[in-house]
């Protein structure tokens, strides 16, 4: 059974990761979406909050299952017995990041090999961080959101 992690903090999960997510299903047998705690990023919304949103988002879709994770991104797929990351890349700069990700997965396990998907070009600019930024700001961000997010923001 091919079974993939995709990791993030998914702070809101927005319609490019939708964009991911949709176009790998084909690849795999089944796809994790992994809520990793990151310290160093001070989340918006509760992981409580952003697991419950993957979970309505994917109600009803076997392939996808969603969790929160701690420590290495690695550790977590020896735990779902995942043989791939699936990773999202807007631009260039994301892939020497990105890829710098995978070089040390891939030291620290051999076994786990990391898969780029770029997003369609409608979707480059869709960065949670900037989702943030303009709700901070009582911006309007529903474009960029599944329906389920952006309903519910509007009920806050």
């Amino acid at each position: 059974m091919r079974i993939c992690l995709f990791p993030g903090t998914f702070d809101p999960i927005t319609i490019g990761h939708l964009d991911i997510i949709q176009r790998s299903l084909g690849l795999f047998d089944k796809l994790v979406i992994g809520i990793g705690r990151n310290s160093n990023k001070a989340a918006m919304f509760s992981e409580e909050q952003r697991l419950n949103w993957i979970k309505e988002i994917y109600k009803g879709n076997e392939k996808v299952d969603a969790m929160i994770y701690d420590g290495l991104t690695i550790d977590c797929c020896k735990q779902i017995d995942a043989q791939f990351i699936l990773r999202g890349i807007r631009y260039v700069n994301d892939f020497e990041y990105e890829k710098a990700i995978a070089d040390m997965n891939r030291s620290l396990n051999h076994n786990i090999e990391t898969i780029f998907l770029t997003c369609l070009p409608q979707y480059t600019s869709v960065a949670s961080t900037l989702v943030r930024d303009v709700l901070r700001n009582g911006g309007d961000v529903a474009q960029f959101l599944p329906e389920v997010v952006a309903k519910s923001l509007k009920k806050t």
